[in-house]
């Protein structure tokens, strides 16, 4: 075997090596959160992981009745903020789910107890995704600290409520908050851009 066998072989063995460790890691972390959770805040957490559904719709149809009522164009952008936002952090998350194929931690592990319900894979976490889409768009367009701390607040429950309730690894949950918070932004910037945009002549 010439050099650049061995060298592929060995960056190989480092990567199954990463990947392994990295893995439990994660399985540690998830099984201290959800095995070792307080039970009688199961319904509670149920109802935080629940309510990221009708938040994500209720929102931005705030901003466009408020802006309809009102007749407030600021309030139009905020809604087209917050909808950008959410599209495109769906888009990435169903996208990664789709090319990574990661078993949800309850198929993997048999001992993880699963207490609500879970849709196709697992990596990222879609729900913590929307969240932090939900909460940096309303934290960009309100930037307020009574606006900004309840946001994530929020979102960083919703997060934890995945891992606690046993359908999200805690690497799944952070995948999710950093694609959730960097489609805000690029949303943001991009809408900016649109806006401040001089027409052809």
């Amino acid at each position: 075997m010439n050099r650049t066998s061995y060298c592929f072989i060995f960056i190989v063995l480092i990567s199954c090596f990463s990947t392994a460790r990295a893995q439990n890691i994660d399985i540690d972390l998830l099984k201290q959160i959800n095995l070792d959770r307080n039970r009688s805040l199961d319904p509670t957490f149920k109802l935080i992981t629940n309510s990221v559904t009708p938040l994500s719709i209720a929102t931005p149809l705030f901003f466009v009745t408020h802006s309809l009522i009102k007749k407030d164009s600021t309030h139009k952008g905020k809604a087209v903020l917050v909808c950008t936002s959410l599209i495109l952090a769906g888009t990435l998350s169903t996208a990664l789910k789709y090319a990574v194929h990661r078993p949800r931690p309850f198929e993997t592990y048999s001992f993880i107890d699963k207490e609500t319900s879970g849709g196709s894979y697992s990596f990222p976490s879609g729900h913590t995704s929307a969240a932090f889409s939900l909460a940096t768009s309303v934290s960009i367009a309100y930037p307020k600290w009574y606006v900004i701390t309840p946001a994530y607040l929020w979102a960083t429950a919703v997060g934890y409520s995945r891992m606690d309730l046993g359908v999200h690894y805690p690497s799944d949950v952070l995948a999710g908050a950093i694609i959730g918070s960097g489609s805000a932004f690029i949303s943001y910037k991009l809408n900016r851009w649109l806006m401040n945009r001089k027409p052809l002549k």
